[in-house]
Parts: structure tokens; sequence; C-alpha cells
């Protein structure tokens, strides 16, 4: 499991930064790919990657400023022209209005898609658990922007514990079809009448990851309840240490104030993002240090960088 960024500036695209998006790569875990919002020129930034469109399954978006939605109808489009590859639908959650931008869009430039998107859209009232699966759940929350905007939250559910199976070789078990029965919770008896408990050579199952990507936003309660013991937790810092005012006027935070939600919440790691272009790389150092002074495990991202979880 790893995180992909694609854009890490705020607002528009810079030299070093291209505007928002990011791609959850869950390859292993389920040979899908999840992009969390598609500013303009995110297609792009994937030609500089080894993510392949047709493995993007889902698209979240946080809210509908363009820095986070231009580039969609763009993707959309080339994600169609890989003829080579089977046609798979895609979904795209986000708020209400997505979906009319997107078809609109589709619609006046003549596009036509040869799969179908499915669009699960949401308001203030209609929040919560967005998203279900056998092995993942994607909760949603309100953040305090200046239009309506929403933090994610991934949960991995539980997994499947491991099988010893130095363990069971030493007790006698042969490697074959008895090694899937235990791994199936099933108990067994061998030759010579030994009784095999699956519970005795099965470990517990170990706790998923959390994974908090959160939209622009001002410190809010809401980022908090979204980050709780996250593994990782994915904060804007459009604005650095002493800019609080213009932070709350803009509907935005700082990195102080992202590095206090990691430290509310019990995140074990903070990755900051949505850089504002005012911050040159050599700024960035300060941006980290300074957030450091409150939450340690603290990175700033750049575009391209990949970080695993």
């Amino acid at each position: 499991m790893d995180i992909q960024f694609l854009g890490t500036g705020a607002g528009q695209p810079s030299k070093a930064r291209n505007v928002s998006s990011l791609a959850l790569k869950l390859l292993d875990e389920i040979n899908e790919v999840w992009l969390f919002d598609c500013g303009e020129g995110t297609q792009n930034r994937i030609l500089e990657t080894t993510i392949r469109p047709r493995k993007i399954s889902k698209i979240f978006i946080t809210h509908l400023h363009g820095d986070h939605i231009f580039g969609l109808p763009g993707f959309l489009s080339s994600r169609a022209f890989q003829a080579n590859e089977e046609q798979t639908d895609l979904e795209i959650y986000g708020p209400q209005g997505i979906k009319s931008f997107v078809l609109t869009s589709l619609r006046v430039s003549g596009s036509r898609l040869p799969y179908k998107i499915h669009f699960h859209e949401f308001d203030q009232d209609s929040l919560g658990k967005v998203l279900e699966t056998d092995k993942f759940a994607v909760y949603a929350e309100e953040l305090d922007h200046t239009i309506f905007c929403v933090g994610y939250r991934v949960i991995q559910k539980d997994l499947e514990g491991t099988l010893d199976a130095e363990k069971l070789k030493a007790a006698g078990v042969p490697f074959g079809p008895l090694f899937g029965k235990i791994k199936n919770g099933q108990d067994v008896v061998l030759e010579d009448g030994t009784e095999i408990k699956a519970v005795d050579y099965i470990s517990a199952p170990r706790p998923g990851k959390i994974i908090t990507i959160l939209g622009d936003t001002r410190k809010t309660d809401a980022s908090v309840r979204l980050a709780v013991n996250a593994d990782v937790l994915v904060h804007e810092s459009t604005y650095g240490k002493g800019d609080e005012k213009i932070a709350r006027n803009h509907g935005h935070s700082t990195n102080m104030q992202a590095a206090q939600v990691a430290t509310e919440a019990g995140a074990k790691r903070l990755l900051l993002n949505h850089i504002s272009a005012r911050f040159l790389s050599k700024d960035i150092s300060q941006l980290k240090k300074d957030a450091a002074s409150i939450f340690e495990n603290v990175h700033v991202v750049k575009d391209l960088e990949e970080v695993e979880i």
C-alpha cells in the first residue's frame, strides 16, 4: 500500500508543484488504484509514474474548487484511449455537483466514453460511510472551507491471521492439503491420531491500516475525528507559522495547525501537502521544522513522491 502524490500545490500550478491530486495504490491488496482529487494536469503527472489509468477504479473528490477537479474531463477522456486494455467502469465520489460538472464537460466537448461512470454524490446530510467492500470502508465528514468540502477516512479491515508453517511442520503435519484446511480454521487429525487445533497455529487477526486524506480546511474538530489513530494523515499546509489569520480568512490551515490535528488525533505520521507557491524550496525545511516542534513525525511531500504505508 502506497500513496503517490501527483500534485502538491495550492490554488494554481507552479514550476515545482502541480495542483491537487494523489493516488492511493492498493495493488497488492485489491489490484486497484484510488485517486483523490484530480486537478488540472493530473494526467500529465500520471505519465511520469507507473500508474496505469485503467487501474484507477475510484475517484474521490473533496470539493469543487477548480484546482481539485479541472483535470477530470481530460483524465476521463484519456483513460478511454487505451484500446489495448479492457474497458472498465469507474466510480466517482464527491459533493453534489460533481456529476453535472463531469457530464457537462464531456457533452460540450463531444467526448464519448466506452466505459460507464457511476456517481456517488453527497451533501451535508448524507455523509458518513460512503463506501464499503469486503476489505475496505471509506468515511467522509464535512470540513471547514469556503465551500462544502470533505475529508476521507479510509479503513482497511482487519487482516487474516497468518499460518505458522514451521510450527505445523514441527507438529508432524505434512505440507499439502492439510495446511490449507488449517489455514481455513478447520481442525484436523493426523494418521497417528494427533489432533491439530487450527487456532493454535494461526496468529490473531492483524489490524488494517487507516489513511486519512483531508481536503482544504481550517483547523476543525472534524479533521481530528477523521484522523484518530491514523497510520497516515495527509493534511493541507497552505500557510506557515504566524499565518493563522490569513489562513482562517481563506479557509485553510497552517503547518502548525496541521501538526496540532495530528497530535490531538494520535496519528502516527503527518504528510503536509497543498503548499502555497509562495514557499520556495528553501522554505520547505522551515515548514517541516516548525511543524515538528508540535508533531515530530512530519514530512512535507513533493510531486511524484511515493510514500509506503
